[in-house]
């Protein structure tokens, strides 16, 4: 099943004492971007958060994770004053006090606003501990998003075979008035030249008609081209089918599609043509937009 790179999940749940909230979103990103925002008496989770996220099969996009946690009954935790970050923090607001003749209202009620100047320390043996209790929360968040991210993963797919089966039925139709074109071509020659020889009481020669006809299908016949495309189908429909991460591959394949469809249109020569290869080229833009959505 394939998955788009935007979705959304969210979960609560509450055990030994703490009430605790995931969020995870994402947006189209080329790679694996993951910026987690969690309490910070928990911060020493933060690379583990990351890493469980890779488990989970989730390989691009630009992902959002927040985990907030209240601590309804701090049993084993001490709040300790973060001296250095106070200090500092004291300072700024001296200085910004004296720097703009501000009123000072600097109090300790005032500095305890700022909950960064405390750290609040848990004991060793407790950090896994706080990890299963994470853990099942951020799971349910995860669940969420991946189901949203497959389900507008399969609209996705179904609006790209539906852009493939156009993008056939087209190549069909430039086969056809390639050959059309040939034979037309072959045609036409011969009747100028039995107008022009006929003048001249010059016989024809066939041959030569049949070397120029030759020629000029050399220039304008697209039957590799569309060998090709129709190779390339082949492969659109066995990426989709497998599934997982395929946004990459299908760039790489889209690219091929339309180098075939380019010489195509330089091969052109007849009006109704060109525009069916313009068309081509408007359906693969329309499938190139719609694969950078695509994990």
């Amino acid at each position: 099943m394939i998955r788009s790179m935007t979705a959304y999940g969210r979960a609560t749940g509450s055990a030994e004492g703490k009430e605790i909230t995931a969020e995870i979103k994402s947006v189209n990103s080329r790679f694996l971007d993951c910026n987690i925002k969690i309490s910070r008496m928990y911060s020493f989770l933060e690379d583990r958060v990351r890493e469980y996220i890779q488990t989970k099969g989730i390989k691009r996009g630009k992902i959002d994770i927040y985990i907030g946690v209240d601590v309804l009954e701090k049993v084993g935790v001490e709040l300790r004053l973060d001296e250095a970050y106070t200090e500092s923090y004291i300072k700024a607001l001296e200085n910004l006090r004296d720097r703009f003749g501000l009123k000072d209202d600097i109090s300790v009620m005032r500095i305890a606003q700022n909950r960064d100047i405390f750290a609040v320390v848990t004991p060793d043996e407790d950090m896994e501990k706080d990890w299963e209790v994470i853990r099942p929360v951020l799971d349910s968040a995860i669940d969420m998003f991946i189901a949203q991210r497959e389900r507008e993963g399969e609209k996705l797919k179904a609006d790209l075979l539906i852009k493939k089966a156009n993008l056939m039925e087209m190549t069909d139709r430039i086969e056809k008035m390639s050959a059309e074109c040939i034979e037309a071509y072959g045609a036409k020659l011969e009747n100028r030249l039995k107008q022009v020889l006929e003048k001249h009481n010059i016989e024809i020669d066939s041959a030569r008609i049949l070397t120029e006809c030759a020629i000029f299908a050399d220039k304008v016949a697209v039957d590799e081209e569309v060998v090709r495309l129709r190779s390339h189908f082949d492969e659109f429909d066995k990426i989709l089918e497998k599934g997982g991460a395929v946004g990459k591959n299908m760039d790489y394949l889209l690219q091929e599609m339309n180098r075939e469809v380019n010489t195509t249109g330089s091969k052109a020569n007849d009006a109704d043509m060109a525009h069916l290869v313009v068309n081509m080229k408007s359906e693969l833009e329309k499938i190139r937009e719609q694969i950078q959505n695509l994990e």
